[in-house]
Parts: structure tokens; sequence; C-alpha cells
């Protein structure tokens, strides 16, 4: 049955909320309000040993301020693969963060949560007959993909290869047309004023192993068999097998985020201490480790888990500790800790 335009109601950003003056007299000038070098100064201070990544995330931000996107598709899809824990969704927090002043403020769907096809319907809304379709519900914030005149709106879609083929198709459209007319006909969502950014590990596992039998090779005949078959060769090889090239060819920037090298480690460490003392700032309590105690964390690390790992492990170590000591001496302001091979040390 066909649908009557009519009947149909876009969700839209304010693109259109100003007169044909305000339009005239801001002829020129960006409209969009965030500054490039602001966000990537703010990325660079928590992403680690990602520069290709970010230089490429750069120019997509400048080309995204400057606003003369295709005005029937979003204004950009980026696709970021890599190992988990390597700084890929946080990326997209990071960048909502210094765009919104709060990282949260963007819509992230986590697709390992639609594997089954029978879940593409959490995307499109119920169809005609179904308990909710007159709403049009579905899972997407409709105002953080809207954003507004001034601000891009942000959305994420986590974990890309887990999702059904269903699914896959439904996001297709979108990155397509810019738009999603739901199910039910009654309701469409428009992306167009949206960054619109995918995660993935696919190939991840992949390349870990290949990288794991040139370790039996000595050194000159790694690096032979690297600059042959790098692992970006190995990651993209089962992109192309997971993915159909009509999706891939919707997709503006493929990005390679590598895996955590050991001599990050020790910022990554001051990154994750910074974030417990800005919790704990509102306490006006703070915790120093001695340089003994950053090496805890971060010596025998394994880097196949990435960041995330040693975030878990100061959460599971570090923070039980600080608990304790404080619920014990309320009075105490400051905390420090130092460690010794085996175990964490309450510093006198």
């Amino acid at each position: 049955m066909t649908i009557e335009n009519a009947a149909i109601h876009f969700v839209k950003s304010t693109l259109s909320n100003q007169t044909q003056s305000e339009k005239n007299h801001l002829m020129g000038q960006p409209r969009f309000h965030f500054e490039p070098q602001t966000v990537m100064q703010h990325l660079r201070q928590k992403i680690i040993g990602q520069d290709a990544a970010l230089n490429e995330i750069e120019k997509m931000l400048h080309v995204v301020k400057a606003d003369f996107s295709a005005p029937d598709k979003p204004l950009s899809v980026t696709l970021l693969l890599g190992p988990t824990g390597v700084g890929k969704t946080e990326t997209v927090r990071l960048i909502a963060e210094a765009i919104y002043g709060r990282p949260d403020a963007f819509c992230r769907i986590d697709m390992n949560t639609l594997a089954q096809e029978h879940y593409a319907a959490a995307i499109t809304g119920a169809p005609p007959g179904y308990v909710g379709s007159k709403e049009g519900h579905s899972l997407f914030d409709e105002t953080a993909i809207a954003g507004s005149h001034t601000r891009p709106g942000i959305m994420l879609f986590d974990e890309l290869e887990k999702a059904s083929t269903e699914v896959i198709r439904g996001v297709m459209n979108i990155l397509d047309t810019g738009k999603l007319t739901l199910t039910a006909g009654t309701k469409s969502i428009d992306f167009r004023n949206c960054m619109i950014f995918m995660t993935s590990n696919v190939g991840a596992h992949a390349a870990q192993h290949y990288l794991e039998k040139l370790q039996f090779l000595p050194k000159k005949l790694q690096d032979i068999c690297l600059k042959r078959v790098s692992t970006q060769t190995v990651i993209e090889k089962m992109m192309y097998r997971k993915f159909d090239p009509e999706f891939l060819n919707r997709i503006d920037r493929t990005l390679h985020y590598q895996a955590i090298q050991a001599d990050t480690l020790p910022q990554l460490v001051e990154i994750e201490l910074a974030k417990l003392n800005q919790r704990l700032q509102h306490q006006k309590r703070s915790v120093m480790l001695t340089e003994s105690a950053k090496a805890y964390f971060y010596q025998k690390h394994d880097i196949r888990f990435g960041a995330r790992h040693l975030a878990r492990k100061m959460r599971t170590e570090l923070e039980p500790i600080l608990a304790i000591y404080f619920l014990k001496h309320p009075e105490k302001m400051i905390l420090n800790i130092d460690a010794d091979t085996e175990k964490l040390l309450l510093k006198d």
C-alpha cells in the first residue's frame, strides 16, 4: 500500500527555523559554532597512540564546519576499526563532550543487542498492526540525532559487525538517503544534520593471530612480512568478507585504530588517574600515586586487552582501598599510594 507524503511526519533539526533575512545576514559565516582545533585538542589529550586516525577525524571536522556537505546525506559517515580498548567509542564520547559539554550527548545503539534479524524492528519501529506501531517508537534518540542549527547531531552504531544483515540494510538506507522512515510510515527521522560514527572489531582477532605467528620469525623477516602484508591489509580483507561492497561504498572514511603499545601505558595511567581525581573532586579529596604505584598498573599488562583492562584494574584494586580509607578517616582529604611488586600500599 502506498503511503502518501502528507501522512509522514519528519523529525527535523532546527535548520529551517531562521528567516530569509537572518540567513542572508549569516551568508558566508559558518553556522556550526564548534572549533575543530578545540575538539582535536580535547581528543589528543585523551586518545593516545592513534595519530593517523585522529588526523583523519580532524579533516572530517573541518569539512563539517565548512558546511557544504551534500544536502541529502548525513554530514559525515566514519567507520572506526580496531581491537577492543583502543579508544574507538571513547573518541565519539570526547567529540560529544567537546561540542556539547557532555560526553553522553549523542545517540548510541549497541549493535550487539541486534544480532537477530527479528530485532530489526527495534531500529525501524513496530510494523503496522503491532503494539506501538502508531507511536512510531524506535531506539533512536531523535534530539541527539537532529542536533541544532549551530551544532551537529552525533550518532554511533557500536560493534557494527554483530548486527544482523537486516539491521545493516536499515543502516545502509540511512547512509544513502540521510533519512529513516519508521515501519509504521507515520514518521521519518532526519540524519542530514548528523555526524554518523560506526565502530567494529572485525578483523582484529585475525590481525592479532597474524602478529603472534610472526613473533617466531627473526625481526628482519617480521618487518619484510609486515611490509608485504600489513595488519591493516588483514583487517580490510576480513571487513570485505563481513560487509557487502554496497554498504562499504557508502562510508566516507574508514579509520584504523592500532593496538595499544607498551610505551603508551604510562600516559594511559595518568589519564585514568586524572579521571578518578575528577570524580573525587566533589568531595574535595584526591589521590596521589608514586611512580612505583603507577608502574604497578601498567607493568605485566596484556596489551591485547587495551586501555579498558588497565582502567578496570585501577577500578577493582585501587578504588576499594580509597573507599575503605576515606570511610574510616572522613577527615582525610588526600591519600598517597605506593606499591611493591605484589600489591598497593598506603603511604604515610
